[in-house]
C-alpha cells in the first residue's frame, strides 16, 4: 500500500463510517476493482482510532455532559436525565459486544462473501428508506428508556454482518421506534464511541499477536485523513438530516448493491 492508497481507503472509511451507507460495501469496490490488497490489521487499527477521535471530538460536550452524569450516578446516586441516556448507551452496547465474542469467528469465515455484502446493503438500504418514510418521528433522545436501548442495541449487533451497517441499522431501529432523525442519528453517534472502541482494541490485540509490515507514516496519514473526512461527514450530516431525510442514502444503498453484484458476480 502506498500513500495514495492510504489516503483513499482512510477517506472511504471516514466518510462511510457514520452515514448509514455501509463502510464494507465502499472498502470492497478499490480492493476488486483495482487489485488493492488488503490493507492490514495496523492499518484498521489506525483509521478506527481517527474514527473514534472524530465522534469524540464532535460530541465532546455531550460526552463530558454524560460521564459526569453517569459517575455521579455511580458515586452519588444522583440520577438525573444525562445519567440515564448514559446508562442507556451502556445498554445499548452490550448486545453487539456479547455477539462479537461469540459470533466474530463465524462470520468472519461464513458471511464475508461479495453476495453477502450486495445483500445485505440492498435489503436494510430498502428497510432503512421504508422505516424514514413511515415512521412517526414523535419521540426525542429523552424518551430512551431501557426496552428501546435493548432494542436499538439488538439491532447494532447485526452489524456484525458485513454490508449491514452499523449507523445505518441503528437509525433504522430507533426511527421504527419512534425517534425523530436528529435523536435517532445523536443516539448512534454516541452508541458509536464504545463500540468503535472496543473494535479497534480486539484489533489491536490481533495486531499485537500477529505483527504487520504497515509503515508508521502510511499509519499516521490514515489516522489523520479518517479524523479530518470523519469529523467533517459527522457535522455535516447532523445539520442536514432533519431537512433530508434517510431517503436519499436509501436509495443509495441500491444502487451500491447493484454495483457490488455486478463487480462480484462478473
Amino acid at each position: 500500500m502506498d500513500a495514495l492508497q492510504a489516503v483513499i481507503l482512510a477517506a472511504i472509511q471516514g466518510l462511510t463510517e457514520f452515514l448509514p451507507i455501509s463502510s464494507s460495501g465502499h472498502l470492497v469496490l478499490p480492493q476488486t476493482l483495482l487489485g488493492w490488497e488488503d490493507q492490514g490489521l495496523a492499518f484498521d487499527v489506525a483509521v478506527h482510532v481517527g474514527s473514534l477521535l472524530a465522534v469524540l471530538a464532535y460530541f465532546r460536550k455531550d460526552v463530558s455532559t454524560l460521564l459526569t452524569a453517569w459517575t455521579q450516578s455511580v458515586v452519588a446516586r444522583q440520577h438525573s436525565a444525562d445519567s440515564r441516556l448514559a446508562w442507556m448507551v451502556i445498554v445499548a452496547t452490550l448486545p453487539a459486544v456479547v455477539a462479537g465474542l461469540i459470533f466474530n469467528d463465524i462470520i468472519e469465515q461464513h458471511l464475508r462473501g461479495g453476495v453477502v455484502l450486495a445483500t445485505t446493503t440492498l435489503v436494510f438500504g430498502v428497510i432503512l428508506g421504508l422505516v424514514d418514510r413511515y415512521s412517526s418521528h414523535s419521540r426525542s433522545i429523552a424518551d430512551i428508556g431501557l426496552r428501546i436501548a435493548l432494542l436499538v442495541g439488538f439491532a447494532q449487533a447485526l452489524a456484525l454482518v458485513p454490508g449491514t451497517s452499523r449507523s445505518g441499522i441503528t437509525m433504522t431501529a430507533a426511527l421504527l421506534l419512534g425517534l425523530g432523525r436528529s435523536d435517532a442519528a445523536r443516539f448512534s453517534f454516541l452508541l458509536s464511541m464504545p463500540i468503535i472502541a472496543a473494535a479497534g482494541s480486539y484489533k489491536l490485540l490481533e495486531l499485537l499477536q500477529h505483527g504487520s509490515d504497515v509503515g508508521w507514516q502510511l499509519l499516521a496519514i490514515g489516522l489523520a485523513v479518517s479524523a479530518v473526512t470523519a469529523y467533517a461527514c459527522i457535522s455535516v450530516f447532523m445539520k442536514w438530516v432533519e431537512r433530508v431525510g434517510m431517503m436519499p442514502f436509501a436509495i443509495y444503498r441500491v444502487v451500491l448493491a447493484i454495483i457490488i453484484y455486478a463487480v462480484v458476480l462478473a
